[in-house]
């Protein structure tokens, strides 16, 4: 592994122009390319892809096309988690989603960032933190992730929300930047008809 790509991983300053990870992105763009083309009839093919494309996929995992990630290695989404239409996961550091989460339509998770000194971005320096999302989680549509969150298990983002810090779990958070409204609690509590 070469010295921009471990940087990369370690959280650190690094180039993304480095040929070890421009190879990298071709390859996740090759793969997303053919998972976002296969037709809804091929399920099982699709499904195939995104395993090859992610670095982790559990049982019962839907991510509809449009999809779009950096590189794809550094995201691991467990059983159960729905992903609707035109999401975004930039994955330049490791992003976890819990199982049984859902995440509505174009939902962003950006790991990736600048320095705000204007010197070395000009010339092109980023690095990343890494986004963890609990389980049962869920962002409502447009919500924004952003670099090194964690929200915590069984809560629920509102739609159009920018999440600039950590949540805590079994809460509604909202709005820009998003704050916790109040906690989930018995009010919330839906009875479920007999199956």
């Amino acid at each position: 592994m070469g010295e921009m790509k471990e940087r990369m991983l370690r959280g650190e300053l690094y180039l993304a122009g480095d040929a070890e990870l421009a190879a990298d992105h071709a390859r996740a763009q090759e793969l997303l390319e053919r998972y976002n083309a296969t037709p809804h009839s091929a399920q099982d093919e699709r499904d195939r892809v995104l395993r090859e494309l992610l670095g982790k996929v559990g049982e019962g995992v839907v991510v509809k096309p449009p999809f779009r990630c950096d590189y794809g290695r550094h995201v691991a989404i467990e059983a159960r988690t729905f992903v609707n239409y035109g999401c975004v996961i930039l994955d330049v550091a490791p992003i976890r989603i819990g199982s049984a989460c859902q995440l509505a339509t174009n939902v962003q998770l950006l790991t990736a960032t600048h320095p705000i000194d204007p010197g070395p971005r000009r010339v092109g320096w980023e690095y990343a933190e890494p986004i963890t999302i609990g389980d049962n989680v869920w962002l409502g549509g447009g919500v924004v992730v952003c670099p090194g969150v964690a929200i915590g298990d069984d809560t629920v983002v509102g739609a159009g929300a920018v999440v600039t810090r950590d949540l805590p779990a079994g809460v509604v958070a909202v709005g820009n930047p998003a704050r916790v409204l109040r906690e989930i609690g018995e009010a919330d509590r839906v009875e479920l008809p007999q199956a």
